[in-house]
């Protein structure tokens, strides 16, 4: 009789085994324990934003606790009217509310669009922890674009066409997956660059799902969508996690384009026999995010300094180590390239990323991701660094009243993020050692 244990893995789907935990929640998970130890760890490992979720939304979400009806699968009609009037207002772009689709976070609904759209998959690298996962469960053939450091780790145009064109197929369905700010980069891309990217994928009409989860918190409030200049084939993913200090709120949305009428109705097809609906008090909650207001741009406002005055200090701080970074546009992360310390590290028998990773968490205690779990080889000598470990609220009420023109001071910083000061700084001295 066959051993139970081994009939349970080979009845195993063949996408999914060998697949472990997402290396963003694994790393979490290794730093509570770690903590449980009595160590001391900077968690710069999982990218949940640190901020508190606004009153007004909070308050919203009171008002709705008894709301307990299904509501319908694309999500609640006021809801759907206040991301397409945020789109809007925020992005430039024309959104239609009957084109939204609300999902139980925009990583279930990028795992929905690769099932319901039979394409090819071309994911830009470093790109973010799931993109690669869920394609390979569903089965998807993947083509990946690996970026350059000296292009910030941005996908090019010139770099696109060159990929697309290599196959003698140029009406071949294909789904771009683009995300800017970066995850995990934190940088952005510029007008002209969206613009000449644009034609490109007009040229091969490929499908652009752009993931800009962290729009709003562009530093200087400057992020433009794809979507302003290829309106006909772009989907715009956001949701409430970053933005929003909401991640466990578990709310994303996606806005289709009347071209793209025929994917949003199959997806929400497919969503009505899985998820079926988003939470009800949620989605009534989320519409005081979306509608925005003076609150909420205040919050931004206050959010987008103390990331931009971290983020500073955090390059800074790295460069003068010898480690190669980008000053990021926005968001929460750095991805610095330890390779010009490359023969140093290898006397330290420091030769990939995860080696990198392992000793800086042993000898520094500062938790990161490699490069390889963000699409990169695996002897990548880069690393991502979310620098989220402050209390968010605190931040908040340190900047409450200081003129938008002074820069928040290094010891403003230290006393509202000291974990983050030390953190940077503990990886500098690690880097010099």
């Amino acid at each position: 009789m066959r051993p139970m244990n081994i009939q349970k893995l080979v009845s195993l789907n063949l996408n999914v085994r060998g697949m472990s935990q997402s290396a963003t929640l694994a790393i979490k998970d290794r730093c509570r324990a770690l903590r449980a130890e009595g160590k001391e760890v900077f968690d710069f490992g999982l990218g949940q934003s640190p901020f508190p979720v606004p009153e007004p939304v909070v308050a919203g979400l009171r008002e709705a606790a008894a709301q307990k009806d299904y509501l319908p699968v694309k999500g609640l009609p006021a809801l759907r009217e206040a991301v397409a009037s945020f789109h809007q207002r925020n992005d430039g772009v024309e959104a239609h509310p009957e084109l939204l689709l609300v999902g139980p976070g925009s990583k279930e609904l990028m795992f929905i669009v690769q099932l319901v759209y039979y394409g090819e998959i071309i994911l830009p690298t470093p790109c973010w922890v799931s993109y690669l996962p869920q394609a390979r469960i569903i089965g998807r053939r993947i083509s990946m674009i690996h970026t350059t450091y000296e292009t910030q780790w941005k996908l090019t145009a010139d770099r696109l066409k060159d990929a697309l064109s290599r196959v003698n197929d140029d009406r071949r369905p294909r789904l771009l997956i683009l995300n800017y700010p970066s995850n995990p980069t934190g940088v952005s891309y510029t007008q002209e660059e969206l613009k000449a990217l644009a034609e490109v994928l007009r040229r091969y009409e490929v499908i652009v799902l752009s993931d800009e989860i962290y729009g709003q918190l562009h530093f200087r409030g400057q992020h433009a969508s794809i979507a302003r200049y290829y309106p006909e084939g772009t989907i715009i993913s956001s949701g409430l996690s970053k933005w929003c200090g909401a991640g466990g709120w578990r709310l994303g949305t996606f806005s289709f384009p009347p071209d793209l009428d025929w994917l949003c109705h199959a997806m929400a097809s497919v969503a009505s026999e899985t998820f079926t609906t988003v939470s009800a008090p949620i989605q009534h909650a989320a519409v005081h995010a979306f509608n925005g207001g003076p609150t909420i741009q205040s919050y931004l406002s206050k959010a987008r300094r103390v990331l931009e005055a971290l983020a500073s200090y955090s390059v800074a701080t790295l460069r003068r180590a010898g480690i190669a970074v980008h000053q990021p546009d926005g968001a929460f992360y750095l991805f610095p390239d330890f390779s010009p310390l490359a023969d140093k590290l290898a006397a330290r028998g420091i030769t990939d990323g995860r080696t990198l990773c392992t000793d800086l968490l042993e000898r520094a205690g500062v938790a990161t991701l490699p490069g390889a779990a963000f699409g990169r080889s695996r002897n990548c000598l880069a690393a991502r660094l979310a620098f989220v470990d402050f209390d968010g609220a605190e931040a908040l009420r340190a900047v409450q009243g200081i003129p938008d023109e002074q820069p928040l001071s290094e010891s403003l910083l230290r006393q509202v993020c000291p974990r983050v000061m030390d953190g940077m700084d503990a990886i500098a001295a690690w880097a010099v050692s």
